[in-house]
């Protein structure tokens, strides 16, 4: 199957040919014919599998008759991040050069008097975050009643990062006759509440079951002795990642961080070993984050490290690693990580630098992939095994551990308590006290439904003698 066998038009097509695209992925061959028929979609599929297409070649295709008027937007598509609204924003112009739609990108870091400009001139497409776009909206500069498509793409994302009750805000103020596309990665409970809340009737599409990697992606463990702890010195993790990458053929590669402080640590770190490696995290400005990642997408550097900003969505062609300088806490983050690399059925390489401490994590890890990491080994690194979880204790009926009462007292306190006897065993039983004398409470009229017994006692008069 080609493009042409999807009901798409000629100018449509000659786009994607000028990309460079012939064959659609499993996503596109089956989302893009039901979005042209107007239905609800929702779509789940591993990330890499070209999901962004998926909707932005019909939309093209559905907006193409129409136009838009002042501060009216005729469709919305909603992403996590900057980043993400950039690239869609850029798919668009790329897929929509034959055609004369205008579009509009609402993110943060940008000059908000711009965004209103092109706001005032009509807007086919509105590619927004919703932070800012609650913000604009807030202002009056924006009307959302005649969003006939709406797109809510990276649904778990959108969760992740805390944004699903903007997301419904959002989703409220939309008119009901719209048809909406919503995508994820990975299916939750959560995300399937939503997708019964705002779809309807939708066609489910799920190429690859949820959260699982590519078979083209390398993938390998490099579990080092950091000497310090958890909370030590980074300076033996740095070297073996600087060994990861002198071993290997690196033409292009992400570094991920799990903290904004180390990213920028760990940058610096290897540009003054002579490493050509940059930085990328949320709180950069935006003009800096956009100037980084078109340095990169250029060639113009070799290694980008950044926080989870750069996990989701993020096309850099021909990626080829991905290490993972901290295992992320969340077992889906390391999916969308790797995802990075090993793009569109090409082979890419994921490694990732452990400690002993990250026992619990990669565990994780290895239980939502279905396998076990292949651990790696490098000559100059000094390996180590992952920590072995504590059993999990007993506890008495009382609710105490055992010996929880005797582990932090000297043998002699221990053995002497041990002689005496328990009061439970004792052979003179604590006399109990008699019942309290209950009298019954009568109502009275007039002073609701009744009274304390002990107001209406009659109080004693002692006789005098």
């Amino acid at each position: 199957m080609d493009f042409s066998d999807l009901g798409l038009s000629q100018d449509v097509l000659r786009a994607v040919a000028d990309a460079g695209y012939s064959e659609p992925t499993p996503i596109q061959q089956q989302a893009i014919p039901y979005v042209l028929m107007g239905r609800d979609v929702l779509g789940c599929a591993q990330t890499g599998t070209g999901k962004t297409a998926s909707f932005t070649l019909p939309m093209i295709e559905i907006l193409a008759a129409g136009r838009a008027r002042a501060r009216m937007p005729r469709s919305l598509i909603l992403e996590p991040t900057r980043e993400l609204a950039t690239q869609v924003a850029e798919n668009f112009d790329t897929y929509g050069k034959y055609h004369k739609l205008s579009k509009a990108l609402l993110i943060g870091g940008e000059s908000m008097a711009e965004q209103f400009k092109v706001l005032d001139r009509g807007a086919d497409v509105l590619i927004a975050t919703p932070g800012r776009l609650l913000d604009v909206f807030g202002r009056g500069r924006l009307l959302m009643n005649d969003v006939k498509i709406l797109v809510i793409d990276e649904a778990d994302r959108m969760l992740d990062m805390g944004f699903i009750p903007d997301v419904e805000r959002i989703v409220s103020l939309v008119s009901r006759m719209r048809q909406t596309l919503f995508f994820s990665a990975t299916m939750a409970k959560e995300i399937r509440r939503l997708a019964d809340a705002f779809l309807s009737n939708p066609k489910e599409i799920s190429v690859a079951p949820p959260a699982t990697t590519s078979k083209t992606v390398t993938q390998g463990l490099l579990i080092v002795d950091q000497g310090g702890g958890a909370h030590g010195s980074h300076k033996e993790k740095r070297a073996a990642l600087r060994s990861l990458i002198d071993s290997e053929n690196v033409r292009n590669a992400l570094i991920f961080c799990n903290r904004k402080r180390d990213v920028g640590i760990l940058a610096r770190s290897l540009t003054r070993r002579g490493y050509d490696a940059a930085m990328l995290h949320g709180d950069m400005a935006q003009p800096a984050r956009t100037e980084v990642l078109e340095r990169f997408k250029r060639g113009e550097m070799k290694l980008l490290v950044c926080s989870d900003v750069a996990a989701r969505g993020l096309d850099i062609q021909d990626m080829s690693h991905v290490f993972n300088f901290d295992v992320p806490a969340h077992a889906e983050d390391y999916v969308h990580r790797i995802g990075r690399t090993a793009r569109a059925g090409r082979e890419g390489r994921a490694f990732t630098v452990a400690t002993p401490e990250d026992n619990k994590y990669v565990a994780a890890i290895e239980r939502l992939i279905g396998t076990r990491l292949p651990r790696l080994t490098l000559e100059g690194i000094k390996s180590a095994e992952l920590q072995e979880a504590p059993p999990r204790t007993r506890r008495k009926a009382g609710g105490r551990q055992r010996g929880a009462a005797t582990d932090n007292k000297p043998p002699e306190a221990v053995e002497s308590r041990r002689d005496q006897p328990s009061r439970t065993s004792s052979q003179e039983p604590r006399p109990s006290r008699p019942p309290r004398r209950q009298e019954p409470d009568k109502p009275v009229i007039g002073m609701g439904d009744h009274v304390p017994a002990f107001m209406l006692r009659e109080p004693k008069v002692e006789k005098k003698g």
